[in-house]
């Protein structure tokens, strides 16, 4: 089976333990985590073959970074070297009201240095399927943006499917260029397109009537005009793909989505997540389970929603970025089994 390319930024992830704040902590729980980096994870645990490509300093920190990838069977063959720091992100878990809080420092980090030109696109995709990105990656710098358009153009012209996980950030577009200037152009040429409400609104405008989120309500059918209005300003994307969270607090999420394939709108069940353990990746969670669902199961939408929904709820209980879950383990979930009776 040929493989799934994902291509952003990778980051050194420090965290406080056991709902500690900032202010409490006196250790931080290290691990690695990114948008890009998390799908990867993902679909090489589900036994697909996945590489993924950033650019990263020649330190013990990045070695370390590699070393994390290869353990969960991701590619890193065409990983680029150079420029000073991995980027970091500090996490402060929420509990009940009061909500968690993400500090960035990858300021100058080695990927937001990117050129075009320093990755050969068209070796990499020699034996792809599949290519993924995300909008944290074009809000880095305008070269990595310009890096991501020369990637996205060469999947085009090979004829391998791309997919975009719109991912807005508000805090990271600060080079002079909105996310609304910068995105449409990269979106247009996906044939995949996830995001939610918030990511729809604003990059693009498009909002669903008459929700409030912090009701903890899923009401799929008013997310149907969502969808309906990206695929007319993207009329490419095959397939549009709206991820419902409903939070009720910090540890209480409803969760859910819809698929909308220009003619019908597909509902996942609903899941109620009681006692949140990290949601951080919980998006990424969802994409790796949909393109593996995509590919897995072609011509049924239907199926490959449910596989990334119940397996991004099943992130929900992992600690860390990634979703170390089996196909068996999602598989169970999407059969209405729950339970989490110990397996002996």
């Amino acid at each position: 089976m040929k493989k799934i390319v994902t291509f952003g930024e990778i980051m050194l992830r420090l965290a406080t333990p056991d709902y500690q704040r900032f202010s409490q902590a006196t250790v931080l729980n290290a691990s690695f985590g990114g948008g890009e980096a998390n799908v990867a994870v993902s679909l090489a645990n589900y036994g697909l073959e996945a590489e993924f490509i950033s650019r990263l300093p020649q330190n013990d920190l990045a070695q370390a970074c590699i070393m994390d990838l290869h353990k969960h069977r991701v590619s890193t063959a065409n990983m680029q070297f150079g420029g000073e720091r991995l980027g970091i992100y500090f996490l402060e878990t929420g509990a009940v009201a009061r909500p968690g809080k993400v500090i960035y420092d990858r300021a100058n980090s080695s990927v937001s240095e990117i050129k075009p030109g320093m990755i050969d696109w068209q070796k990499v995709f020699e034996n792809a399927q599949w290519f993924h990105w995300t909008g944290i990656t074009p809000a880095l710098s305008q070269s990595a943006a310009d890096a991501l358009k020369e990637a996205i153009q060469t999947a085009n012209q090979m004829g391998i499917t791309v997919s975009v996980d719109l991912n807005f950030r508000k805090n990271l577009w600060k080079y002079g260029k909105k996310a609304s200037e910068v995105m449409p152009e990269l979106v247009a040429a996906c044939d995949i397109v996830l995001g939610n409400e918030e990511d729809a609104e604003m990059v693009f405008g498009i909002k669903p009537e008459g929700i409030d989120l912090t009701k903890g309500h899923l009401d799929a059918s008013a997310y149907q005009s969502v969808c309906t209005q990206m695929t007319e300003c993207f009329p490419r994307a095959k397939k549009v793909i709206v991820t419902l969270r409903g939070s009720i607090n910090a540890n209480h999420n409803k969760w859910s989505g819809v698929l909308w394939d220009g003619n019908q709108l597909f509902k996942a069940p609903d899941y109620d997540i009681t006692h949140i353990v990290d949601r951080v990746g919980g998006g990424d969670s969802f994409m790796g389970g949909l393109i593996y669902g995509l590919i897995t199961f072609p011509g049924d939408d239907q199926k490959a929603l449910n596989f990334a929904t119940a397996a991004s709820c099943l992130k929900h209980t992992i600690q860390g970025d990634y979703n170390l879950v089996t196909v068996a383990e999602v598989e169970t979930l999407m059969k209405g089994d729950g339970s989490g009776r110990v397996s002996r």
